[in-house]
């Protein structure tokens, strides 16, 4: 992909362009790390600590069978045994 145009308000908001967003699955809220290299701006999507255990474990579930309804099925049967 070549260079977008995009324009800053006045307030110094800066759209991301649609096509983009969908093509990397940014939504609203989104935070981003902004680096600039003597005047060259270079802006990368962050994920959070969270995000990222989240993923792990989502993913090590699904290579392993587990889904988020069979995990809350046995939290549910552990507390009922430890009553």
């Amino acid at each position: 992909m070549g260079s977008i145009k995009v324009q800053m308000t006045q307030r110094g908001v800066i759209t991301i362009p649609k096509s983009l967003r969908e093509s990397y699955g940014i939504r609203t809220g989104d935070t981003f790390s902004l680096i600039d290299i003597g005047g060259v701006f270079v802006m990368a999507p962050l994920q959070s600590e969270i995000d990222k255990i989240a993923d792990k474990v989502a993913s090590q579930w699904a290579e392993s069978g587990e889904t988020l309804e069979t995990m809350l099925q046995a939290l549910s049967k552990e507390r009922e045994q430890r009553g």
